[in-house]
């Protein structure tokens, strides 16, 4: 069976929460990344090991998904788990309940907490106030599951990841502030460009940074787009306007176009066999261009395809401890 590369750490320690990707350490995050390529080579092959039975994951969405949801229903189907589906608005949440008793509660029941959710600080109030792993699915600060696909797409298709040179362009938004973590703990570099007003999360820089220090990885946060993709491996951007930055639409593409779309002109700079990646949900002619996004460098649909795999890496390495040993009598 599959061994989880925390199960011997969340015996001892009681659980382990995913809320930023700085809870792994490098060796551990290079094992997930190997757990989520295993996964993908076993369901290729049809080959479903039901390695967490009698588990269950409550799955909380306090804003829309589709990517997150399913890969995560999925994941748990796949696993031989149980995934409930949480309507934020159909909760006692919606009526007064605090968040630490919803996380309490939940603990009763479920073996694993993975929630949407639009402050960050509330996967805090339930980390603190659950009995069992809490999972962030998308905060307004980070979007670690997403960072284990992309990275996971990256090593697949560029083999070797220390050294490789990722450009950011655009929002240093949830996204790149997991993408930076991942990253360093990988040994790739980023060039990260942004207008100033919408630069990566200091916190995030920071975890980055410290972790840098161990692998070597070199990170930077510039303006200048054309100097970002100078020599880039990977280009990544995602949409100009996130969820619930809809109100400031007009403003945020009056900052971003035309500077950082990633286009034919911007893309020719970055190395000539470097790829194209987007979490999606593009929109094309913002951020980026038809031309570039569906076009033979682009591998969006392997990057998308990953986020199942991923989860199901996620899944396994927090939740092994509580699945139903086989009756071996």
């Amino acid at each position: 069976m599959t061994q989880s590369i925390a199960k011997e750490d969340s015996r001892m320690t009681g659980k382990t929460d995913l809320l930023t990707l700085e809870e792994f350490n490098p060796a551990e995050f290079k094992s997930l990344l190997d757990l989520a390529d295993r996964f993908k080579l076993e369901r290729k092959e049809r080959m479903f090991g039901h390695q967490v039975p009698g588990t269950s994951l409550a799955l909380i969405f306090e804003k829309p998904s589709t990517r997150t949801r399913v890969s995560f229903e999925v994941a748990m189907f796949e696993l031989g788990g149980h995934a409930v589906v949480l309507n934020s608005r159909d909760m006692q949440l919606s009526r007064g309940e605090t968040l630490e008793d919803t996380g309490r509660t939940l603990s009763q029941f479920c073996h694993a907490i993975c929630a949407r959710v639009n402050s960050h600080d509330t996967l805090v109030s339930f980390s603190r106030s659950a009995d069992v792993p809490v999972i962030n699915a998308l905060s307004d600060r980070y979007h670690p599951c997403q960072s284990v696909a992309d990275i996971q797409a990256i090593r697949e298709t560029k083999k070797n990841l220390k050294g490789l040179k990722i450009a950011w362009i655009g929002d240093g938004n949830n996204v790149c502030n997991s993408l930076l973590i991942g990253a360093a703990l990988t040994g790739m570099n980023v060039s990260v460009s942004c207008p100033s007003k919408f630069v990566p999360l200091q916190e995030a820089l920071s975890k980055a940074h410290e972790i840098s220090k161990l692998t070597g990885s070199v990170l930077e946060v510039i303006e200048s787009p054309k100097d970002a993709v100078k020599g880039a491996d990977v280009v990544m951007t995602d949409t100009f306007v996130s969820m619930g930055d809809e109100e400031e639409k007009k403003e945020r593409l009056g900052v971003f176009l035309p500077n950082y779309q990633v286009n034919r002109e911007l893309f020719s700079k970055a190395k000539a066999d470097a790829v194209f990646m987007h979490c999606l949900p593009a929109h094309r002619g913002e951020e980026v261009t038809s031309e570039i996004i569906d076009g033979p460098r682009s591998i969006v649909w392997k990057e998308t395809e990953d986020r199942l795999h991923a989860q199901k890496a996620i899944l396994y390495t927090l939740l092994n401890k509580y699945a139903i040993e086989p009756d071996s009598s």
